[in-house]
């Protein structure tokens, strides 16, 4: 499913982007199961490390078999030639710690939806005039709050990610809300290192459901 719109709204309507990688194909179906478990029906799988390749197709298999209503996207994403293997293996989305001209053409092309990182008005200003309507601020702990406030105004028609540095508690959640995301990239604060090594996933998605559950009722207060 690489509906433009379909995933637009599924990011804004669950406000929340999980995004991981673990060189275990166990792990990464597990993770995967977890969140979904957890009524998560979005996530990225980052590429990165030797595995990346046979462990996404082992969780577009899964996802086939027993997950059909979830959509998967491929991070770190860096240059057309990624672009077209991933699009290629079957991701419904792709994202990128920049914005990439060969990595937006090549999902242009494909009519797969590409989620930029940027961190400047430059930036986010040429990502929006090639097309992006969803654009990844990065790193969000650098940029903070205030920058988002700062900026919303100047790109109406843009909805931002915001990765990198966000907590999963009530405060910092709200802060980026209250800003103006349209949702938050978590990684290792929400499938942290203790879960993997530990193999709780029960865990992983008891935190999942308590973060959707804050995201819910703070977009809620907002409007």
């Amino acid at each position: 499913m690489r509906d433009k719109e379909i995933i637009h709204n599924r990011i804004k309507s669950e406000g929340i982007l999980p995004l991981f990688y673990h060189d275990d194909t166990e792990v990464c179906i597990a993770v995967t199961k977890a969140l979904f478990k957890a009524n998560i029906s979005i996530i990225e799988f980052t590429n990165r490390e030797k595995n990346a390749i046979k462990n996404l197709q082992a969780i577009i298999k899964e996802r086939d078999s027993s997950m059909s209503d979830l959509l998967i996207g491929v991070g770190t994403v860096t240059n057309a030639d990624e672009a077209n293997l991933f699009i290629e293996l079957g991701a419904d989305f792709l994202v990128s710690p920049f914005f990439d001209e060969s990595v937006n053409n090549a999902a242009v092309k494909a009519k797969v939806p590409y989620f930029p990182g940027c961190m400047t008005p430059r930036e986010i200003h040429l990502a929006a005039a090639a097309g992006c309507t969803i654009i990844k601020l990065f790193p969000g702990n650098v940029l903070g709050p205030g920058f988002v406030e700062a900026i919303r105004p100047l790109f109406t028609t843009i909805d931002f990610i915001v990765t990198g540095g966000v907590e999963t508690n009530q405060d910092n959640i709200t802060l980026w809300f209250k800003s103006g995301v349209s949702a938050i990239g978590l990684g290792s604060k929400l499938i942290t290192k203790n879960i993997l090594t530990n193999k709780d996933y029960n865990s992983l998605t008891e935190t999942a459901i308590s973060v959707k559950t804050m995201i819910d009722q703070i977009k809620n207060t907002n409007h």
